[in-house]
């Protein structure tokens, strides 16, 4: 039995592994797994994946060192991009169409790193700390099952369920302050900051407080300077930000702090455990919002409409096999071929106008188009073609032509 479940699991395997690599952001949760290995006699090297969550290596060495454990930092940005956010906004990776999937996405990313890692430094055990209440656990395991890897993996907060106030105290009396403020759960990367838990628990009565968000804020002092933003597609895949080329890493993160400053990206909703229960999350993300709304401008000026109905098909099965955490898999796969295969001809530009809380495009230009420029002109010639014509063709007489 390879499978880390509960605390007892930890404990049993911190007896018998020489090196055990632990998924660390500095959190409550993630920190707290440091204090129970904390009289381990196996080496404990703590990794944080950069994803774009803004990682303060000072914070999180502060906890690390507090614990005499290792800290390992690794960027994964750029391959976060590539691997997974390309393939999103062309498959419109929204859950049940209602927000942008947002951990879905990370986790396989996380995972290849952590097994790389854990490869060199010869670990025998990944422990993260996802729970039964976060879809993470199934989408963390099964990333982990599917890579090879050898030794012991999993959560101890599947069968052990101790609460924040629980986990905070025993950070306090270990000397760790600063926890017991932290009245939520998050997760957050370059594409989404996400929100769930404590102040959040209860549908029927909750309030996102202002404080959780980061990007989507009213802040005039970072809006732009005609309230208009450009993106430009080449084949699917963005390419320019008000004509200019840049690199879709700097115009994520240029949308977030720009396009966010209007309140642009918020969303409250719900997410599916493995049994259908459902727990609320909120969300900002203003650069998925804005990069996805561009993309189904410009596909569906472009492509047929009923290649646009088999996509909305292909879309869904690739976001569902994301939520489920099966990254890779036969179904994803063949989706992301129709889907790949369309993008090959989305190209063009978007031009929106931002005002608070709201982008609406003003100006939608594709290379191919099939729409109309001019509804008026087009009517004229359309009518003029198809009007070209003669009921005598047809047996009809002059007498009969003359009485109509």
């Amino acid at each position: 039995m390879k499978k880390i479940r509960s605390i007892e699991d930890v404990q049993a395997v911190a007896n018998v592994s020489k090196h055990i690599l632990t998924l660390f952001s500095g959190g409550l949760d993630s920190s707290y797994i440091l204090e129970i290995l904390k009289n381990s006699s196996a080496k404990v090297t703590a990794l944080a994946v950069d994803l774009g969550d803004d990682i303060d290596e000072s914070k999180l060495k502060l906890i690390t060192d507090h614990y005499g454990f290792d800290l390992k930092i690794i960027d994964a940005q750029q391959e976060f991009v590539e691997h997974s956010l390309v393939s999103a906004i062309q498959a419109q990776a929204l859950y049940l169409g209602d927000y942008p999937v947002s951990s879905s996405l990370s986790r396989p990313i996380i995972v290849k790193k952590a097994v790389e890692l854990a490869e060199i430094l010869e670990c025998d055990a990944i422990i993260h700390t996802a729970n039964q209440s976060q879809n993470s656990l199934r989408r963390l395991n099964g990333a982990i099952e599917r890579s090879g890897f050898k030794g012991f993996y999993g959560s101890p907060y599947e069968y052990s369920a101790v609460s924040r106030e629980d986990k905070s105290q025993a950070l306090f009396h270990s000397g760790l302050v600063g926890f017991k403020n932290r009245s939520v759960s998050g997760d957050s990367n370059l594409w989404c900051r996400e929100f769930e838990s404590g102040a959040l628990d209860n549908p029927e009565c909750f309030t996102a407080s202002e404080s959780l968000f980061t990007w989507s804020r009213w802040q005039p002092e970072k809006q732009l300077e005609k309230n208009q933003i450009k993106i430009g597609f080449k084949q699917g895949y963005p390419v320019t930000l008000n004509d200019l080329p840049i690199n879709l890493l700097e115009l994520i993160t240029f949308i977030n702090n720009h396009v966010g400053a209007y309140e642009i990206g918020r969303f409250v909703g719900f997410d599916h455990l493995d049994q259908d229960e459902k727990v609320l999350e909120v969300r900002e993300a203003p650069a998925a919002t804005l990069l996805m709304k561009a993309y189904k401008l410009l596909e569906t000026a472009t492509l047929p409409t009923d290649v646009l109905k088999a996509k909305a098909m292909h879309n869904q099965m690739w976001t569902q096999e994301a939520v489920e955490g099966r990254f890779g898999s036969m179904m994803q796969s063949s989706s992301y071929a129709f889907i790949a295969h369309t993008a090959e001809f989305v190209s063009g530009s978007v031009l929106f106008n931002l005002t608070r809380g709201t982008a609406l495009a003003t100006s939608i230009v594709a290379d191919n188009p099939r729409y109309l420029c001019d509804r008026d002109t087009w009517e004229i010639q359309v009518a003029k073609e198809r009007g070209t014509r003669s009921l005598a063709c047809h047996g009809i007489s002059e007498q009969t032509r003359q009485t109509v």
